[in-house]
């Protein structure tokens, strides 16, 4: 199966993470939500490469997300998924957090494709009310 996902991701701690080729970004403690497509031929399975990074089971980083998913002071809390949307950009623009420049959208013209929440409560309650569904 294939669609929109949104990584739910907690940050325990203001922290600095080298992003490939971004830099070094600064990351304030707190939620963020990534917005992602997974439409290509793994679809969700996508979601499970990036569960994987996050539990330190594999260490391989492709996209942005991957270096924040790979530091100690995150956790992948869940991933909300909208089966067969492609709703990536439009996500991205419309959830009610604030937009982390530059990160996650180089692939398209879109700001960013990760925001920052106040709490992961907020994240999820955006998300779903979006139509998402929590797996």
């Amino acid at each position: 199966m294939s669609g929109t996902y949104v990584l739910v991701i907690d940050v325990n701690r203001s922290t600095t993470i080298q992003v490939g080729a971004l830099g070094e970004r600064e990351f304030a403690a707190g939620a963020y939500a990534y917005v992602g497509s997974a439409f290509g031929p793994g679809g969700f399975s996508r979601v499970d490469r990036h569960r994987e990074l996050a539990a330190g089971d594999r260490e391989t980083r492709h996209w942005h997300v991957d270096y924040l998913l790979g530091h100690a002071a995150t956790r992948l809390e869940t991933a909300i998924t909208f089966p067969d949307a492609d709703r990536e950009c439009e996500l991205a623009g419309s959830l009610p957090g604030q937009l982390v420049p530059e990160f996650g959208a180089s692939d398209c013209e879109c700001e960013s494709h990760l925001l920052a929440f106040p709490n992961v409560e907020t994240v999820l309650e955006a998300a779903v009310d979006a139509g998402g569904v929590v797996e």
